[in-house]
C-alpha cells in the first residue's frame, strides 16, 4: 500500500516532488502527502477505480490495490489537499503495535 502511493506520488508529480508520511493529528491513523499537482476534489472516488489511468503508460493497478489492501484490513482512506496543494491520502481503523486504535 505505502509503495504504491508513493510511486504514485513520484510518477505524477514533478523531479522534484516531495512526499510525507507522518501520523494524523488525533493519532487514529496515518497520512502520505505530497507536494505534487494534486487530485481534483471530482475524481478523487474514482482514482480508486482498477483501470483509472490519466498517464498512457500506467496500468491503473496502483490506486486500486491502495483501496483494495485499506479494505483488507478493515481501513479507510480518504484523500485530501495537502497544505501545500498537492494530494494527501489519510488511512485510518489502523490498530498499531500497543493495542490502541488510531
Amino acid at each position: 500500500m505505502l509503495e504504491n502511493l508513493f510511486r504514485n506520488a513520484i510518477e505524477h508529480g514533478t523531479a522534484d516532488t516531495s512526499v510525507r508520511l507522518g501520523l494524523l493529528d488525533d493519532e487514529r491513523g496515518l497520512y502520505v502527502e505530497d507536494d505534487g499537482p494534486g487530485i481534483p476534489p471530482e475524481v478523487r472516488e474514482r482514482v480508486f477505480e482498477s483501470g483509472h489511468m490519466t498517464k498512457a503508460d500506467g496500468t491503473g493497478f496502483g490506486l486500486a490495490t491502495v483501496r483494495q489492501t485499506v479494505d483488507a484490513h478493515g481501513w479507510s482512506v480518504d484523500i485530501r489537499e495537502s497544505v501545500t496543494g498537492g494530494a494527501r491520502f489519510e488511512i485510518t481503523g489502523i490498530e498499531f503495535d500497543d493495542g490502541d486504535e488510531r
